[in-house]
């Protein structure tokens, strides 16, 4: 079988970067123009509109009965948003939040979530839900010519561009939205307040941003809760269009007891309750005895949070929980919405309002007149009337004689088509003497609302005094008072972790497979701990629970933890490579602890070694760092604390010498390989046979222990003087059946 040619005849060439780059800006003015950012009019994201309109479509106002919220979702995508379902009905589920909306627009009846979670809707096959009250404000003047209709998306029927909204919805609800490279933020806002700040732009459109502030004193978030942030932050916002602000949970005190009774916006209590307690695990918060969830009904967050004691300063306990959980919350403001031009613009709170305002009077008018027009055609055709019944019998004649009467009618008394259509249509009943006095009532009063309209029509000032009645008769209507009071307070601080530790003494424990512990004391005997199989105890060190715990590891590495987060001694530990990140096949080979000042020996069994300080030693990496060079193929020694400058270092070798010099002998360093302590030979060093087994420091009037196996001998202080020499020499050796050292304690 022949392959067939194709033939491209007529198809559209172009390059494939010209295609994409078409694509993309394409898609991406789609997002930000038909999905992601709300209009200035309305308020309104496309599919927060189409739910509201189509919800108006099924009757379902604020007098109705509930619907079944499925039924609104699938009139929603089978005719104005063809996208998915569920994501429907989230937009819609939002819309009916008391606790998400400042004034909710959707009605809902069943589980529409709660605050702990709002996700926890049920599905829409459950719920029930009719509009507001308030959804009065984007709807009631939507049939008096006020927008434009706009073919919805497979042109079967039309839908509005936007609604007429009464009040500036966008700044009332808020709203947030991602788009292709921009986004909004909008915190929602107190209709009295916005109502004001409209009727004064209206009257002085030269009003600055500060003196609006007089009148939208700032966000009012659904919650309540506080607003602490400075008010020059709030104007920096208000003036640029972009900015953040706090937010801060309000509580009580009740029987020793503090209750929170009002979270920020977004917050969930249980989220709350979570982060205290997981402070109070890991014990940073010793003066809290108990946390309890009492919300219910009657209360929808209350929060009681049992301090440990009388004692306890509520005010740092608080301003420490505020600091740490999501009792205090900053919020991004970005005020990017669809301009009256169809462009997206970043703008402050005077040119918001400004903008809607100007949206306003353009709806009023089309508004005035719509119904100018309709009160022209209804007085065109009371003029038809008033005519046949000033002509009655003529009129008569014509329709009884006339196979087509209309045209006569036309003719004989100079009607329009619409008049002669009107005469025609009257019913027999309507011919009485009465009818044509109405007729006459009908038109005065018909003319009166025409000079009227047309006034208002002609004087800008008459129609901004209209708008601005309007506007004060809905905030009176559907207004209510601040939830968020502005109070400005200083940024709250967290209680030093080791403020709220007592600085104990510890014994730390390190085993020999890395685990560590801590016990609280210093009398603890180590050996007498539990170890796992195959683990058991290599060193231990004492000091202060503030103190740093540092690890040195068989590479030379050194590591750093507070002590007092160490798992507790009355369990098995932890495994160091838990929490630090050492080399592969690093062991750690000691711990020191104490004094930051504190000079501590550091050894290879090469026969090198140096004192560093504690401080040096000390590091926040969890991957530690490099302090002591280990020559290939050497192993480091546990490290040992320089207690006294007068102190002895002790070192001793696998073959039984041992050597005893002034801990002054040896050098200070932050890091390195060190300087030689003990003299092997070449040939011993390169092959390994002879290496140090132990370097320790021994302070004055205290023994040396020298172990080999299970047997130990102790030299007392007079005896090392047998073994003194000067650092890098060979020592003495030891007493015949102590030449198989293995270790050295001091003690």
């Amino acid at each position: 079988m022949q392959d067939q040619e194709l033939n491209f005849d007529g198809v559209e060439r172009q390059p494939l970067r010209e295609f994409t780059e078409k694509a993309y800006l394409d898609y991406s003015m789609y997002v930000i123009l038909d999905r992601a950012l709300p209009a200035i009019g309305d308020g309104l994201k496309p599919v927060q509109r189409r739910i509201i309109y189509a919800m108006s479509e099924l009757g379902l106002s604020a007098v109705s009965k509930h619907k079944k919220s499925a039924r609104t979702v699938g009139d929603v995508i089978g005719k104005f948003h063809p996208h998915g379902d569920s994501a429907c009905y989230e937009a819609m589920v939002l819309m009916a939040q008391p606790f998400a909306y400042r004034y909710p627009i959707v009605d809902g009846q069943g589980n529409w979530g709660s605050q702990d979670d709002p996700k926890s809707f049920a599905a829409m096959r459950y719920t029930e839900a009719k509009l507001t009250r308030y959804a009065e404000v984007l709807l009631r003047e939507l049939g008096e010519g006020t927008v434009d209709w706009v073919p919805n998306f497979d042109g079967t029927m039309d839908e509005p561009s936007v609604l007429p909204a009464r009040l500036p919805n966008l700044l009332l609800n808020g709203t947030t939205g991602i788009a292709v490279g921009m986004a909004t933020d909008i915190p929602p806002h107190n209709l009295r307040e916005v109502a004001g700040a409209c009727v004064q732009l209206l009257g002085d459109p030269e009003t600055s941003t500060r003196a609006l502030m007089k009148f939208v004193k700032g966000p009012d978030l659904p919650t309540g809760a506080e607003i602490i942030s400075p008010r020059a932050d709030l104007l920096d916002f208000y003036e640029k269009g972009t900015g953040s602000f706090k937010a801060r949970a309000t509580y009580k005190l009740e029987e020793d007891c503090i209750v929170v009774t009002a979270l920020p916006w977004q917050a969930s209590g249980s989220k709350v309750l979570e982060q205290i307690a997981d402070q109070m695990r890991n014990k940073k918060l010793p003066m809290v005895d108990d946390l309890r969830d009492e919300s219910d009904h009657e209360n929808a967050i209350r929060l009681v949070i049992v301090p440990k004691g009388k004692k306890v300063d509520v005010e740092q306990l608080m301003a420490h929980l505020f600091a740490t959980t999501d009792l205090e919350r900053s919020y991004r403001v970005n005020l990017n919405v669809i301009a009256l031009d169809g462009r997206p613009r970043v703008m402050g709170l005077r040119e918001i309002l400004l903008q809607w305002i100007e949206f306003r009077i353009g709806t009023v008018t089309r508004r005035l007149q719509w119904r100018l027009e309709k009160v022209n055609r209804r007085l065109h055709i009371l003029d038809g009337l008033l005519v046949a019944y000033l002509n009655l019998d003529e009129v008569i004649r014509i329709i009884r004689s006339e196979e087509d009467p209309g045209p006569v009618l036309m003719k004989r008394f100079g009607l329009s088509e619409e008049q002669s259509e009107a005469i025609l249509e009257t019913k027999l009943r309507h011919l009485a003497r009465l009818e044509e006095m109405k007729i006459r009532a009908e038109q005065k009063a018909l003319a009166e609302e025409k000079a009227s309209l047309e006034a208002l029509l002609g004087d800008p000032g008459s129609l901004r005094r209209l708008v601005s009645d309007e506007i004060e008769a809905d905030a009176a209507r559907y207004g209510d008072a601040r939830r968020s009071k502005i109070i400005e307070r200083e940024v709250a601080q967290a209680i030093d972790e080791t403020a709220l530790i007592a600085n104990e003494p510890i014994t730390v424990v390190l085993s020999t497979g890395g685990w560590i512990r801590q016990a609280k004391g210093h009398e603890i005997d180590p050996r007498q701990l539990q170890y796992k199989t195959g683990d058991a105890f290599q060193q231990a060190v004492r000091g202060m629970a503030l103190q740093a715990a540092v690890f040195l590891d068989s590479t030379g590495r050194s590591y750093s933890l507070p002590a007092h987060t160490l798992p507790s001694a009355r369990g098995l530990g932890e495994p160091l490579s838990g929490r630090l990140n050492p080399p592969d096949g690093a062991k750690f080979a000691g711990v020191m602890m104490g004094d930051p000042e504190g000079l501590w020996l550091l050894a290879t069994d090469a026969g090198y070694g140096f004192v560093a300080k504690l401080s040096d030693l000390i590091t926040d990496r969890r991957a530690g760092k490099t302090v002591l060079s280990v020559p290939e193929g050497a192993l480091v020694l546990a490290p040992a604390s320089v207690p006294a400058p007068k102190s002895l270092v002790a070192v001793a070798t696998n073959e039984g010498r041992l050597l005893v010099f002034p801990v002054a002998d040896v050098p200070e360093m932050p890091r390195g390989k060190g300087n030689k302590l003990f003299n092997i030979p070449g040939a011993k060093a390169a092959s390994r046979e002879e290496v140090l087994v132990g370097a320790v420091v021994v302070e004055p009037d205290h023994d040396l222990a020298v172990f080999a196996g299970e047997r130990r001998m102790t030299l007392g202080w007079s005896q090392l003087k047998e073994y003194r020499g000067e650092r890098a020499q060979r020592g003495g050796i030891l007493p015949r059946g102590w030449r198989g050292v293995t270790k050295l304690e001091a003690c």
